[in-house]
């Protein structure tokens, strides 16, 4: 059974329009262990393993900390699960992960395709986690699943880096692929609806559905190595809605982690 560590990374320095993910690890906790559900997956696994240590929360000053504190963590454990925090964590989270992992696929579900090349100036925004990603070579194959603003731009990056982008206008989870390597999952949490989650800090209409996202989840049939959850904002959300949702999905990921 896989040793994992939970590490909360609280920053947002890279978010554009509204800050606010930086507070989404603790209150993610919170709604876990709060007493509302118990910590059974649907699957009948539970997360209370003593395979399975949080480490606590991290705040950021320094970008680029991020991947030291990653790479401290791989090397006393298998996986790692990370709370964000904005997009642009996962950058410096595979480049920590590309030593353990030389090859692994990248399943990233999201309203926004994050590829732009640079973002408002900035190559290391959250708009652009997996251009460099790619461009760096950290994953074998890039799944992206739940997208609705592609532009030329990001669409041409996409080609360049033979991205396999799953749109909403015309979603079928069955076409979904299987995944040949062992795998790393990020959730955006405006990969969702708003209606499921209004506590992000883009609103994009048209989205995944909970059990769109659960069914994606649980037909995941290859070793998961690694997750994060990104871009909750605590200053959007409607009674706790979206953490409770980040909690349920956090709970679903580590019991695909564990086993």
């Amino acid at each position: 059974m896989a040793n994992i560590i939970i590490q909360g990374i609280q920053f947002d320095e890279k978010s554009s329009f509204q800050k606010g993910p930086r507070l989404a690890p603790p209150l993610i906790r919170e709604a876990l262990y709060c007493g509302a559900m118990n910590l059974f997956t649907e699957s009948g696994i539970t997360i209370e393993n003593p395979n399975i240590q949080d480490n606590g929360d991290f705040e950021i000053l320094d970008y680029f900390d991020i991947e030291d504190i990653t790479k401290k963590h791989l090397s006393s454990a298998d996986k790692i699960f990370t709370l964000g925090g904005d997009h642009s964590i996962t950058f410096p989270i595979l480049k920590a992960y590309h030593q353990r992992y030389p090859v692994l696929d990248i399943l990233h579900i999201d309203a926004h395709a994050d590829l732009y090349h640079e973002f408002e100036g900035d190559q290391y925004s959250h708009a652009c986690p997996f251009a460099r990603i790619m461009e760096n070579g950290f994953a074998a194959k890039l799944v992206q699943v739940g997208i609705r603003t592609l532009n030329p731009h990001q669409a041409e990056q996409a080609t360049k880096y033979d991205v396999e982008i799953h749109e909403m206008k015309n979603l079928d989870l069955k076409k979904i692929p299987n995944f040949k390597n062992p795998l790393y999952i990020s959730l955006d949490m405006d990969g969702f609806d708003p209606a499921f989650a209004p506590g992000v800090s883009h609103h994009e209409p048209g989205g995944l559905s909970t059990r769109q996202v659960l069914e994606i989840i649980q037909n995941i049939d290859t070793p998961v190595i690694g997750a994060d959850i990104v871009e909750y904002n605590p200053n959007r959300d409607t009674q706790n809605m979206t953490a409770f949702l980040a909690a349920k999905m956090m709970k679903e990921i580590l019991g695909k982690m564990i086993t």
